[in-house]
């Protein structure tokens, strides 16, 4: 391990482990690199740290990781550590425990012993043999599992051995976007295929939503082996058929039939099998022209369905509307077997850059009802900025300041950390509901949903994305009401202007003097062994639970990640923290986003308040609760916050992950940092101020420009008069 790795695991910095290699002559010596860039052995750190009275800072993923690259590539011991992790889940933490200390010779025997109670249900799996050069990656993942929860630790084997196999290209679909297209299935489906299943997270969701018998198939062996483990952990009663292969070429499932299909599929792959599938009895809409592969993928759904099943695709925005595949597009809605299309912000799933859609589809049953329309949803409109009728966001307490792809790999949460997927979710499946309840009778929603007739889309395009579709504005605006509206937000922005020149006073704000203040910092993990705070965190799914934490009560809100960026009030649902491992927030509390997308100028900390107060915390947050006899709320969240603190505490360039013990506080008597928690607040109300301005702002905006064009507001008198600018 670099002394880069020694700091990070040990919360000092890297000029600290400089000191130590010159001060204490029991430090261990290199054991390989070069004099300018030494390497040292992991155990013989640990060893030294652990004497000196230093406990580890790293969380459990990251001693996984080190652990893994220590062995060096080629080792093959992620791959070969899937079924102990399986295994090891379930184990207690104490048992855990107990087998993690013993000498390296029994505990590979009780590894290989314990691995091996799993073999048949990971497919491709050998008989697990370590060897002793792999005890510390066993340590380390026994630690992973009782600590981070074995999903973490499956996760982190799965990107080892991606990384490992230049599978690059390899995302996973989003939990929220996962949970939303399997509750587009109709209830309760019992058996559910996913022909592209990479790291599970459909089938995972579908499993959530009472299916029985899973089905999956995935070219890469990793992610074949990822998903069955996946399933052991999340879905232990089902059954579950795991293949990997090629799903066009070499389909393991040739005479299955299932309730539905969850697909997020390879996009623009174009060695997928045209030649060779030519005549393939699949191909029931059309031959899927060579740089269609993505209609290929539809087909091999519809066909794997019961008359009447239904399939829900993740797909790419130009699947629908490129001339090359129109053909099969029209004998897909000809034929009924299109039943809408939703599409989805950037953002919300890889690629980042583009909006995806997802398409559902319903095998047509022979002598079934004609369908006579398509459902579009317009979910990326939803999330524009100034969007009419939407209303301000509330705040809380925030002092901080295209390559082929395949679904299914270490997708970053983070990536989606201020996306609304509960609202999302909302929206769609109400649109869904109603227009399969009563397709012929379903209202459209001007700005969200439309149904279209088939005679309608079937033009010289056959183009079916949804913003070219749904009607932007109601046809029957009332002229009075609009009005009214308008002279509302007008009010509101005149009082909130107000507000805000108030915030923005400056009242004795002064220089500290010549130079900067300069003060003794300590750690937060010096100031959690001390007992000034207590450092919590939600365990991510999977887990048996964290220190302090307790169950779920009811339908308790959920404080996401995304909440502590948006300055929103708790708006999580289930996909944002497991059922067994969830913390309630306190008032008082000081929260940080564990992870964030580089380049993020969004809150990094919150001081939770009484509407926070009672909320369980969501994934992706740590929570620290300061002893209010010793440190100011206010106080340590400003801090914390700042800019180059979250930099020096963090790892990562895209995507940041921020280690909490590393961040820094100053040394301040407690009266002064009261002084200096007021300051934060007012800062605080000045940035609220401010958001809830713009939001009214654009608000207002929209509104009188829809009025405008809509014709059913009128310009006010003297506009265009010379001198005359005001509205």
């Amino acid at each position: 391990m670099t002394a880069a790795e020694i700091s990070r695991i040990a919360g000092v910095t890297r000029a600290t482990v400089s000191n130590w290699r010159r001060r204490h002559d029991d430090f261990p010596a290199p054991s390989a690199g070069t004099e300018t860039s030494p390497l040292y052995d992991l155990p013989a750190v640990q060893a030294w740290l652990r004497g000196r009275g230093h406990t580890s800072t790293a969380s459990p993923t990251e001693e996984l990781r080190t652990a893994l690259r220590l062995l060096g590539p080629g080792s093959g011991v992620a791959a070969r550590l899937f079924p102990l992790a399986a295994a090891a889940s379930r184990r207690t933490p104490e048992e855990l425990t107990e087998l993690a200390a013993l000498p390296d010779d029994q505990l590979i025997a009780r590894a290989e012993k314990t691995a091996g109670e799993l073999p048949a249900a990971v497919p491709e799996a050998e008989p697990v043999r370590y060897g002793p050069d792999d005890a510390d990656a066993v340590r380390a993942l026994l630690g992973c599992v009782r600590e981070a929860g074995p999903q973490a630790a499956v996760d982190v084997l799965a990107e080892r051995e991606l990384d490992e196999g230049a599978a690059s290209g390899v995302y996973q679909t989003p939990e929220g976007l996962a949970l939303l297209m399997a509750r587009l299935l109709p209830a309760d489906p019992s058996r559910v295929l996913d022909p592209a299943c990479g790291s599970g997270t459909l089938l995972a969701a579908a499993a959530r939503q009472g299916a029985r018998e899973l089905f999956g198939q995935d070219s890469l062996p990793v992610q074949g082996r990822r998903t069955a483990v996946r399933l052991l952990l999340a879905a232990p009663e089902a059954e579950t058929a795991i293949r990997v292969g090629d799903s066009l070429r070499d389909d393991a499932f040739p005479d299955v039939t299932v309730d539905a299909v969850l697909c997020n599929p390879p996009f623009g792959d174009r060695d997928w099998g045209h030649d060779e599938l030519a005549y393939d009895p699949r191909w029931a809409y059309g031959l899927p022209p060579r740089f269609e592969s993505e209609l290929a993928w539809v087909q091999h759904a519809l066909a794997h369905l019961e008359p009447g099943g239904h399939a829900v695709m993740l797909l790419p925005p130009a699947l629908a509307f490129r001339s090359s595949g129109r053909r099969v597009r029209a004998e897909l809605i000809r034929g009924g077997a299109l039943r809408a299309v939703v599409s989805l912000p950037a953002r919300a799933a890889y690629p980042l850059h583009i909006g995806l859609q997802i398409w559902v589809l319903q095998r047509p049953e022979p002598g079934g009802t004609d369908r006579t329309t398509v459902l579009f949803v317009d979910g990326e409109g939803e999330q524009r900025e100034g969007a009419p009728g939407t209303a301000p966001a509330t705040d809380a307490g925030t002092p901080g300041g295209s390559r082929p792809r395949r679904s299914g790999s270490s997708y970053s949460s983070s990536s989606a950390a201020a996306f609304d997927w509960a609202g999302l979710t909302d929206r769609v499946l109400g649109q869904w509901t109603a227009f399969t309840a009563a397709p012929d009778t379903y209202a459209d929603e001007p700005g969200v949903a439309r149904a279209v007739p088939l005679v309608d889309l079937l033009d010289d395009v056959v183009d079916v994305t949804p913003a070219r579709h749904v009607r932007a504005t109601a046809a029957d605006i009332n002229p009075a009401a609009l009005a009214r509206r308008v002279d509302d937000l007008h009010k509101q922005l005149a009082k909130q202007v107000t507000t805000l020149a108030a915030s923005s006073a400056s009242d004795g704000w002064q220089p500290s003097g010549a130079s900067a203040r300069e003060w003794r910092t300590a750690t937060v993990s010096d100031l959690a062994r001390g007992g000034a705070l207590t450092m919590l965190r939600a365990a991510a799914p999977g887990t048996r639970g964290s220190k302090g934490s307790s169950a779920p009560a009811g339908e308790q809100p959920v404080l996401a990640s995304r909440d502590i960026a948006a300055g929103n009030p708790p708006s999580g649902t289930a996909v944002d923290i497991h059922a067994d491992a969830a913390q309630p927030v306190a008032a008082g509390d000081v929260l940080v986003r564990a992870v964030a997308g580089g380049g993020d100028a969004a809150p990094m900390t919150r001081v939770a308040d009484d509407r926070d107060a009672g909320a369980l915390l969501g994934q992706h947050i740590h929570l620290l609760r300061p002893d209010p006899a010793r440190l100011d709320p206010w106080f340590l969240a400003g801090f914390l916050g700042a800019e180059d603190n979250i930099a020096s505490a963090s790892t990562g360039s895209t995507h940041v992950h921020v280690a909490p013990g590393r961040l820094r506080v100053p040394l301040l008597p407690l009266e002064e940092q009261r002084r200096y928690g007021e300051a934060f607040r007012r800062v605080h109300e000045l940035r609220s101020a401010a958001r809830r301005t713009a939001d009214l702002a654009a608000d207002t905006a929209a509104t009188l420009t829809t009025g405008l064009t809509a014709g059913v507001l009128l310009p006010p008198a003297g506009l265009g008069t010379p001198g005359s600018r005001s509205v």
